[in-house]
Parts: structure tokens; C-alpha cells; sequence
């Protein structure tokens, strides 16, 4: 790996392969459906989805979709055209990293015994999954919540392994230097993003 693609795996990496293994195993045909797919965690969410056999969807904007296709998507949703949650289809695993969906409408696009995972997008969403989640669990057969990433020796490697392997790659959208630091930010809080944005940072030779 390069440095670049070394510094975009490890946070974003790991926090895919948790949320998308954490409640239950991804088993070969299970459909699985990522809204944000074109982000940072997205874009590795997909790729290790892949991995395991999953039949994939990204939800994202209409100038991801190409990107999405390129690294393996099955089937892309624009958002700005289609509401996923309105569609017949159910999937057995909903991943949320972006963007805005009631609880309620992630629940009725979930299979019987489907499970529905947010890390990231609105507040709201985030706190129905941390409050309504538990409760909706407990209340049925289908499983909601949100979860924190939290770094550990054996997921790290586990990921260098399948980038080793090319089973991986890290998507960076945009380069900055360091001195360039606010641009980056600003960027990257617009929410267009494909993929990582990477800070790199230049070394002085010595003379």
C-alpha cells in the first residue's frame, strides 16, 4: 500500500467490517443494502460485503453511482430519484452511514429476521437507532441499534490481509497538503466525498 491508502483504511476500514459482522455473520446470497455506500465507510462496506458473498445495493447520489458500480455494486439507488424504503424489495442487512430515513421506514424494508445498523448520517437518525432500536429489537424479530467502532488488533489485521490480497481498495476522492487542511475539511463536511479524503503531509530533506 501506498502511504495515502494506508492512512484511509484503518478507521473507516474497520468500522465497515464491525458493523457489517457484528449481530450475525454475512451469509453467501443475503442481501444487503448500504445507504451512503459512496463515503468513506461505505465505499469499504461494499468491498467487504462483496467479500463475503452478499448480493449488494448503494444508496448514494447520482455522481457516485459509476464509482459504486466500479467496485462491485450490484444494484445502485439514487436517492434523489428513488426512496428505497418505499420499494417492495427487503433486505437481510441494512447498513446506514449517511443521510436521513425514519427508523420505521428502515424496519419495513428489513426481511423477517433482517437486521438494520446505523453509524453515521443525521442526528435523528443516529438517535432513533440508539434509543428506538433497542426497544424495536426487543419487540419483534427484527434487529436495530447503532453501534460505536472501537479498534482492535485482530479487525486491523484482518483488514490488511484482504488489502494484501486485493480483495480491498481503499477509494480516496481528493489529495490535500496539510497546509491546505480547512479546504479538505470543508470538502469533506459537504457530503459529495467519493470515497476518502486524504491529508498528506511532506517531509523536508535534509541537506
Amino acid at each position: 500500500m501506498t502511504f495515502e491508502e494506508a492512512a484511509a483504511y484503518p478507521q473507516a476500514a474497520v468500522l465497515a467490517l464491525q458493523n457489517l459482522r457484528n449481530k450475525r455473520p454475512i451469509e453467501p446470497g443475503q442481501k444487503v443494502l448500504i445507504n451512503g455506500a459512496g463515503g468513506g465507510v461505505g465505499t469499504f462496506a461494499v468491498q467487504i460485503a462483496k467479500y463475503f458473498g452478499a448480493e449488494v445495493t448503494g444508496v448514494d447520489s447520482t455522481r457516485k453511482l459509476d464509482m459504486l458500480r466500479s467496485i462491485g455494486v450490484d444494484q445502485v439507488i439514487d436517492y434523489t430519484q428513488e426512496d428505497f424504503t418505499q420499494k417492495e424489495q427487503r433486505y437481510d442487512l441494512i447498513l446506514a452511514t449517511a443521510g436521513y430515513r425514519s427508523i420505521f421506514d428502515y424496519k419495513r424494508a428489513l426481511s423477517p429476521k433482517g437486521i438494520y445498523v446505523s453509524t453515521g448520517g443525521s442526528e435523528a437518525q443516529t438517535y432513533q437507532a440508539m434509543f428506538l432500536g433497542p426497544f424495536i429489537s426487543m419487540t419483534g424479530t427484527k434487529k436495530m441499534g447503532a453501534t460505536v467502532g472501537i479498534q482492535n488488533q485482530k479487525n486491523l489485521v484482518f483488514m490488511k490481509e484482504l488489502l494484501e490480497a486485493g480483495k480491498v481498495v481503499p477509494v480516496i476522492d481528493r489529495r490535500y497538503p496539510l497546509s491546505e487542511v480547512a479546504e479538505a475539511i470543508r470538502y469533506y463536511g459537504e457530503g459529495h466525498a467519493r470515497g476518502k479524503v486524504v491529508i498528506t503531509v511532506g517531509h523536508n530533506k535534509k541537506t
